[in-house]
């Protein structure tokens, strides 16, 4: 992921002075910092409930109840007046659930969390997942599960060491592993108990651990362009363009994506996920500070902003509390379309301001909007449901090189003209001016599995539930007493500011070198009937390209999800083991082959097992790495560890709702996911997402500024590479591949 980048250049100056016991002090005052956060959040959801209505529907809440009638059977008292005689009747076991039954619900309610998520699913685990579906409630809300989620654990030193050494004995010769090691031990019997202290301290008050710092210190304190190396991107429809009217497009994307807002439950699933992310989706920017950033996230919004040739406007999607219909908003974007005004001065690249350095965008935000019409100006921006960019260009995969149209397709929505989106908005959408769509999201709120379940269901709510008339135009009635878009104002004497942030960002754009192609050849079912995880196989196809590509192993960050506890976020799977090196070098060698893959395949999905279940390794020694700045002492052994480059930095974008994508019937509806920007400057990043059965697209990033790079050669290297896997392990695949040679891109 993108966050790579961030997690290998992040600094931060926090240089406590005095003796021992000040230290110690500024160390505690963060862990307090830290859990009275985590406090503020839970209070601020038991508020919401309140308001809101919403009942706990989770065993807990089951439980109470139980108890309380218990209780008054017990104390022979009826406070209700009749009332919780005629409930017992309707609860299961009231007539014979005595105290050797509530101690067994009690054990039960402890136990089954725990063998739930630290065990692997068999048929022994099959009736605690019945029990949790029936303790829970057949339809979810969205924070239903939070309260029952358990923190995130923190590993023991020894277990941590042990395996980063692992993950690095293939990436170094023999004196730099010793030394690796020798750093280690030293590590682990000096500093490192140390240290540990104080992080067990802040787990047991803080609800998470790692979120808040991984947050501030790898996102929000970065002083560079968030446009490239933070912000990602996520794409339309592969082989569909629903509309070609630009207006229509616009007004089902809005319309769908207020829609998501408004939910308020998930799909029913036997795994709960923590949903804390979803809070700060819509009504969110990220304001620029001086030395760290701020996410300021508004409680409700009923307009979003919109850029259209230089101009902003805000455009109110609510009237007297009705959401307007589609055509209504189609209606409203076309009046932005129509409208001849000129941009005033300044106004049309202000938007590079998001896009270049913090510090410079700190300064001028802070002199120039402050106050008057620029600061109301920039408050309907940020204040903004989400940002919206009506681009004059055509984009997609068309014309006569349909492969060069989508790699601009891709770096247009990673960086477009760097002035014509809003960086620090949580999501800025684009509509092209032939019906195309896109998504540029902000990283430091949310993490991409987060995005890219409302984008799918943006996607599906806009081509099968909403549709369009013969003519392309939206359905629906129009008000035509509806009041104009308002033009946002300005009085910008800052065209030097602007002019120097987007040099810089048009410098880091132009370098950025994209790829994006889809791989037709075979998919997830062929290569779930060789009993193989599709992830392991396509991450050892990328440790096979990058070995042909480069001639060596390289660190490679895989971004695996945590939220099978509160708050939880993403850790990283080191994809490049012993396993994978061994496999990798014994290529020629068939029949040994096919078993060392194997055997790498089985320990990739054992290292996304750890990471997902809180053992990782990077978070961990993330978290060490700022107590140990936070108390002012040095580790060499930390401090190599987090200077390490991701020279591969992958990311699986997840399909979570294929219900909603009828592929049988409608294969043209596949979506070519989303992608980031290179990780490393010698390096790639690389995003897949496994579309249906028979697809998997590819986004392949790195810089043209590196000689070694090349996104095009690489994704040769990685179609290749899946080639040759799949004839390793299925030797007739290369028979059936030249009998169908239509199906090769």
């Amino acid at each position: 992921m993108a966050e790579a980048h961030q997690a290998v250049a992040f600094q931060f100056t926090i240089t406590p002075e005095g003796i021992d016991l000040h230290l110690s002090y500024q160390a505690l005052n963060q862990i307090y910092l830290s859990g009275l956060r985590s406090w503020k959040k839970r209070i601020s959801r038991i508020k919401n409930r309140i308001i809101k209505g919403v009942y706990p529907a989770s065993p807990s809440s089951w439980l109470f109840v139980v108890i309380a009638i218990l209780a008054t059977m017990y104390m022979q008292s009826d406070p209700s007046m009749g009332l919780i005689t005629k409930i017992r009747e309707h609860l299961p076991l009231s007539s014979h659930t005595g105290p050797h039954q509530v101690i067994l619900i009690v054990v039960l309610y402890i136990y089954l969390p725990c063998i739930f998520f630290y065990l692997t699913v068999s048929l022994s685990c099959f009736p605690c997942q019945t029990l949790v579906r029936l303790l829970s409630s057949r339809k979810p809300l969205l924070y239903s599960y939070q309260t029952s989620l358990p923190h995130l654990p923190v590993p023991s030193i020894k277990d941590t060491l042990e395996r980063y050494l692992e993950s690095v004995k293939p990436l170094l010769d023999v004196a730099g592993f010793q030394r690796m090691t020798r750093l280690a031990a030293e590590f682990e019997k000096s500093l490192g108990n140390h240290l540990q202290k104080y992080l067990k301290l802040k787990a047991l008050w803080a609800t998470n651990y790692v979120s808040d710092w991984w947050e501030e210190y790898v996102y929000l304190r970065s002083r560079s362009p968030i446009m490239v190396n933070s912000n990602y991107y996520g794409m339309d429809f592969l082989y569909v363009t629903p509309t070609a009217t630009q207006a229509a497009r616009a007004g089902n994307t809005i319309t769908a994506l207020f829609l998501y807002r408004r939910k308020s439950r998930i799909p029913g699933t036997v795994i709960p996920l923590c949903a804390a992310q979803c809070e700060r989706m819509f009504n969110t920017t990220r304001t620029p500070g001086e030395e760290t950033d701020v996410l300021q996230h508004w409680q409700d919004s009923e307009f979003v902003a919109v850029y259209h040739r230089g101009r902003y406007f805000r455009l109110w999607v609510y009237r007297a509390g009705r959401l307007l219909s589609p055509r209504e908003i189609q209606y409203q974007i076309q009046r932005i379309l129509d409208d001849p005004s000129p941009p005033s001065p300044g106004e049309d690249k202000l938007g590079a301001l998001t896009a270049g350095n913090r510090m410079p965008w700190a300064q001028v935000r802070k002199q120039f909007f402050s106050s008057g019409v620029n600061k109301r100006s920039l408050d309907c921006i940020e204040k903004a449901a989400f940002f919206v960019t009506l681009d004059d260009q055509e984009e997609g995969m068309m014309g006569e090189n349909p492969s060069v149209n989508l790699d601009r397709y891709a770096k247009s929505l990673l960086h477009g003209k760097c002035y014509d989106r809003w960086f620090d908005k949580s999501l800025s959408v684009v509509v092209y001016k032939n019906g195309k769509n896109g998504l540029n999201a902000e990283h430091s709120w949310a993490d991409a599995p987060i995005v890219a379940h409302l984008w799918e269901f943006t996607l599906a709510t806009d081509a099968f539930h909403l549709g369009y008339t013969t003519d392309g135009n939206c359905r629906g009635e129009i008000e035509h007493s509806l009041p104009p878009p308002q033009r946002l104002s300005w009085d910008i004497p800052l065209q030097t500011h602007v002019s120097e942030s987007l040099a810089v960002a048009q410098a880091l754009a132009d370098d950025v070198d994209c790829h994006v192609f889809p791989f037709r050849e075979f998919g997830k079912g062929r290569i779930k009937k060789l009993k193989m995880s599709p992830d392991s196989f396509v991450q050892l196809a990328l440790q096979l390209a990058y070995y042909r590509d480069r001639g060596t192993f390289c660190l490679t960050y895989e971004a695996s999800m945590t939220r099978l506890f509160r708050e939880g976020r993403t850790e990283t799977v080191r994809s490049s083991s012993n396993e994978s090196c061994a496999f990798v070098l014994a290529l020629e060698d068939r029949e040994h082959c096919r078993k060392l893959f194997r055997k790498a395949a089985e320990k990739h999905q054992n290292l996304y097992r750890l990471a997902m279940t809180g053992s990782g390794i990077d978070r961990h020694l993330f978290c060490l790495y700022v107590v140990s700045k936070y108390l002012g002492v040095e580790s060499p052994f930390l401090k190599e560890v987090l200077s390490q480059p991701w020279r591969l930095s992958t990311s699986q974008t997840p399909v979570q709702q294929m219900e909603l994508f009828d592929l049988v019937n409608h294969p043209e509806f596949i979506s070519l996911g989303g992608g980031f920007g290179p990780v490393a400057d010698d390096g790639y990043g690389v995003s897949y997402i496994i579309m249906g059965e028979e697809m998997i697209n590819f986004h392949v990033s790195c810089k043209h500024s590196c000689t070694e790079t090349d996104s095009h050669k690489f994704g040769s290297q990685i179609s290749q590479a899946m080639m040759d896997l799949m004839t390793l392990l299925n030797p007739d695949f290369k028979e059936a591949t030249k009998a169908n040679p239509d199906k090769q891109s």
